[in-house]
C-alpha cells in the first residue's frame, strides 16, 4: 500500500483528480480521520472535509507494475500537499 498526501481544495480540482486516477487499474482510497471513500468517487470525496490536506491509499499489491505507480506518482503531482 503506497499513501500520499493531497490537497483538494476547489471543486473544480476535485473533477480534474477523479478524472486523472480513473485512468488507472489500482484500488484507491481516500482517507481523512476515519473516514475513508473510493478515490474514484466524486461523490464520495464531497463527503470528506476537504479543507486539509486528506491521504490518497493507493492498493498497489494486486497490480505490481512500477510503471504504472510511477506514472500515477506523476499525474496527481499537482495535487500533492
Amino acid at each position: 500500500m503506497q499513501k500520499y498526501e493531497i490537497k483538494l481544495s476547489l471543486a473544480e480540482n476535485v473533477k480534474t483528480f477523479v478524472n486523472v486516477v480513473n485512468k488507472f487499474e489500482f484500488d484507491m482510497d481516500l482517507r481523512s480521520g476515519r473516514h475513508v471513500v473510493d478515490a474514484k468517487s466524486i461523490l464520495g470525496i464531497f463527503s470528506l472535509d476537504l479543507s486539509k490536506p486528506i491521504t490518497l491509499e493507493v492498493d498497489d499489491d494486486k497490480c505490481r507494475n512500477e510503471e504504472a505507480l510511477a506514472s500515477l506518482v506523476k499525474a496527481i503531482q499537482p495535487f500533492m500537499a
